[in-house]
């Protein structure tokens, strides 16, 4: 491992920085730490106001618009990135969504509509970007990481459709790391503790989920944001240059308990 900052002249591409408390503002205040440089994307106009103002703060190269479900805006995106000089060394896919009405009732009255929709956006996305940017990435040896949850495993009261589209995401993550890993790109997964995102706030009952979590879990507390930025600093750098195709949980324990 080179000495210094384990991002020192690297470029991260980010997908789903929504606002300061998106596990991906975590992720980049992590890494812009260790020296990265940042290309960032966002989904429409409404979303641009909150996130330009938090990528230019941290000196982002290019801020550009992505409906990840439009072939011809991912296209956009990576034509882009591959202008910049040095290539790219990481991607934070950190999108997922479902209609809220689908996190509302039970799982068994998911409309094929939403299936689609949460499968498509939250799961298909990573394939889509997966592919893109694997020529970038193959030069400088880089790494994907993407952003999973414990109800991927587990049955989670309203988590419904997106339990199905995590699990569908991991093992996406599994056959990826299997056909990129012999040219030489890293694809893993973080599994998150319950965080008051824009995303969980749609999960009727997320509030009394984080007290039982803080009460229960072996460390007697939530995960914080910095604490997933630190091990996607580990996934995606040096330090994590043997890993691939896994999930690692930051959950501050709480996978490992029957109850």
């Amino acid at each position: 491992m080179t000495a210094g900052r384990l991002f020192e002249n690297k470029r991260v591409l980010v997908f789903g920085l929504a606002n300061e408390r998106s596990i991906a503002w975590g992720i980049t205040q992590a890494m812009h730490a260790q020296g990265a440089k940042f290309v960032f994307t966002y989904a429409g106009e409404p979303m641009e106001r909150r996130v330009r103002p938090l990528a230019e703060s941290v000196g982002a190269e290019l801020i550009l618009p992505c409906d990840v479900t439009d072939d011809a805006q991912l296209d956009a995106v990576f034509e882009a990135v591959a202008k910049l000089e040095g290539g790219l060394d990481a991607v934070v896919h950190s999108v997922a969504y479902a209609p809220r009405e689908e996190l509302e009732g039970d799982f068994v009255t998911t409309t094929r509509d939403g299936f689609r929709i949460a499968m498509d956006v939250s799961v298909y996305s990573l394939v889509a970007i997966a592919n893109r940017a694997a020529p970038l990435l193959e030069p400088n040896g880089g790494s994907i990481v993407t952003l999973s949850y414990y109800g991927a495993e587990k049955v989670v009261p309203h988590y419904n459709v997106m339990g199905v589209a995590k699990a569908a995401l991991e093992a996406s993550v599994r056959y990826l790391a299997a056909d990129l890993g012999p040219r030489g790109v890293r694809v893993n997964a973080i599994s998150a503790g319950a965080i008051k995102t824009l995303a969980s706030s749609a999960v009727k009952g997320i509030r009394t989920l984080m007290g039982h979590i803080e009460e229960k879990t072996p460390l007697r507390r939530n995960v914080t944001q910095e604490e997933v930025g630190n091990a996607a600093v580990f996934l995606c750098s040096e330090l994590g240059s043997g890993v691939t195709g896994e999930v690692i949980y930051v959950d501050t324990g709480y996978h490992v308990l029957a109850v």
